[in-house]
Order: C-alpha cells, then structure tokens, then sequence
C-alpha cells in the first residue's frame, strides 16, 4: 500500500523524503524522484508534515522510539499522519501523546487496496488532535491536499479515533460481504453452474461493487496473489470484535466471516489474498480447493 500511495504523491508533485524498515521500497521510490532518508528522525528533521504507514501497533511505537520518549525530541511543530490500522484505543492515545509533544496528530486510515491505491481511488477518513483546534484544522486541510491524489474522497469523521472506528465499520462490511461472496461462489460450483453466467449476474446485479468485481475475478480465475491478505483481514477482524465486545454488542455475522478469515490464516493462506477465504470454505465442505 505504501510504494503505490508514495508514487502517486510524487506523480502529483510532492516531494518525498521516505524510509522504510526494508530497502526494496526504497529503492523502487528513489529511482522514481523521491529521496532516501537514513532513519525516521531524518525524516522528522527534514519534513514538517510526516506520513506514517506501518504494518502494526509494534511497528508504529518501534519506528516513533515512543519507549524511549523519541515523539518528544523528534515531533514538536509537525503535523503526524497516521494511515495505518489499528485499535481506536492505541490510536486515540498515541494521538494524545503526540499533540502533548507539540504536533498534530491526523488519523488517515484508508478503505481499499492496492488497485485502489494505484488509480487513486482510494477513500480517506479523517480526524485530527492536536494542541490548538486552529492547528487541528490546519492539520486537517493539509491531510485533504496529500490525500486528493489518493483518493476519490476523503471524509472528515469527527474527532480521534473517530476514523479508525469509521474504518472498522467499513471493514465489519467488507469482511462479511466478501466471506459471503466465497460462501455464495462455493454454492455455485457445487451445483455444477455456469461460473461465467454466474459471475456475470454477481457483477451486474443490484449488489454489485467494485471490490465484488475484483474479488470475484480472483474466484474466477483461481488467483490468489495478494491485493488483501488474509492475515490483515483476520487481524482486522479481530480489531473490529474487540470494538464490538467494548461497546457491548453482539456481532453474528462478524463472528461468521471473520471466523472464516481466521480460520484461512490457521490454514496456511496467511500470505495470500482475502478471496482465498474459499479455501477455508472448501475446508469446511470437505472439499479441495
């Protein structure tokens, strides 16, 4: 998601400075006009607006050193974006953390993957804390401006973690939809259907969506490469249960397809994409995917 988002904003006219834990994006975004920086206090030293998009919760704290009080030396003046997904619990205090070191804080997590984030059809939610409600705002219309090339939409969401908890309401529909679009396809082959007549309704009928399409071309085609791994959809769907159990609601359908997806990664598909839910699906069935 990073290198396809990073491309699109240099293509836009940005400049970027970039670090990345592995080099191969680096090395990708360099040769593309972007320039190398040698740790992530160098990206704080040379930027006042820092786009930040890790894998995980870890991975945000190692690469912000907020054990050893690195957001206090490296943060203060800067505006913070934060594109990752994670609990609106962690995001909510790292938020606070960072606007009491003198920056603002943006929550920019997007819904989509990486044909999305290609063609720039991603959409955006935003919120922001920060020490002033002007610099909130000004943190805000900055967001909006980096965003644009991104995204057909970028959505102000209220305040922190009120656009992370957006996107787990996204993804709640998104996991059970595509968990269901599998269960639905499993039905279609097991009654001998024409697949093609069968995807042709699918994408063309009154529930048709953009990720249908694309998922139903992987079901289709059998391929499995990854847009949506399994193992960031389970791990999403556990987010998104443990927003449910504190707000106290019961979730049946979640349960469901978020089981399905867990069950996948149990099986050894971690790696591939969210339509490889089939495969647990199969499982169930007792079939061979």
């Amino acid at each position: 998601m990073g290198r396809p988002m990073a491309t699109r904003l240099i293509q836009a006219g940005h400049d970027l400075l970039v670090w990345n834990r592995s080099r191969e994006p680096i090395e990708a975004l360099t040769a593309f006009g972007a320039v190398s920086a040698p740790s992530p206090s160098a990206v704080f030293a040379g930027a006042r607006t820092v786009i930040v998009m890790l894998a995980n919760e870890q991975a945000t704290d190692a690469v912000l050193e907020r054990q050893a009080n690195g957001l206090t030396t490296m943060l203060a003046g800067h505006v913070v974006i934060s594109m990752g997904t994670t609990s609106p619990e962690y995001s909510r205090a790292l938020g606070e953390e960072i606007s009491a070191a003198g920056a603002t804080f943006v929550e920019a997590p997007v819904s989509g993957s990486q044909v999305p984030a290609q063609t720039g059809q991603l959409v955006a939610m935003i919120s922001a804390l920060g020490p002033t409600p002007e610099l909130e705002d000004l943190a805000l219309d900055r967001a909006r401006a980096l965003l644009s090339p991104l995204a057909r939409q970028v959505v102000s969401c209220g305040p922190v973690p009120n656009a992370l908890m957006t996107k787990l309401a996204s993804n709640y529909f998104l996991i059970t939809q595509v968990a269901s679009l599998a269960e639905s396809f499993a039905f279609a082959q097991a009654q001998g259907l024409d697949l093609e007549a069968y995807g042709a309704v699918i994408s063309n009928g009154p529930l048709a969506s953009d990720v249908g399409r694309q998922k139903l071309a992987k079901l289709l085609a059998g391929d499995f490469s990854p847009h949506s791994k399994i193992s960031d959809v389970a791990m999403n769907s556990r987010l998104v249960a443990a927003a449910a159990l504190g707000a106290d609601l019961s979730t049946p359908m979640l349960d469901a397809g978020g089981g399905l997806f867990r069950l996948a990664e149990e099986l050894g598909f971690a790696d591939q994409d969210m339509a490889a839910v089939l495969k647990a699906i199969h499982s169930i069935q007792g079939k061979d995917s």
